[in-house]
């Protein structure tokens, strides 16, 4: 499956309340924040996750998101991040910067 195949959710509040009624399934998963994206992520349990993620010092600061369960996470969070960086002259999601 290519990146640009994927089924994703609507993006949702990032809130305790719309995070609690993601799957627990593997998948990706993008955060943002004014529109611009904070965050492209990757996990064996979404849920669990996302959650822990509001505890993050830069994705804490996140408004929205969405995901797409998926069993091969790894690979298409790979090609996300390779299209964001074609977009966006090489660089990475503002979370991602130092990582």
């Amino acid at each position: 499956m290519m990146a640009d195949n994927i089924t994703w959710s609507d993006w949702l509040d990032y809130s305790k309340e719309q995070i609690s009624k993601t799957p627990q399934e593997s998948g990706v998963y993008m955060m943002h924040a004014a529109m611009k994206i904070l965050y492209i992520g990757n996990s064996d349990n979404l849920r669990q996750t996302i959650l822990e993620s509001l505890n993050d010092n830069c994705t804490k600061d996140a408004r929205r998101f969405r995901y797409s369960a998926i069993i091969n996470h790894e690979e298409i969070k790979t090609q996300l991040l390779k299209e964001y960086q074609e977009k966006h002259d090489g660089k990475l999601p503002k979370c991602m910067e130092s990582a």
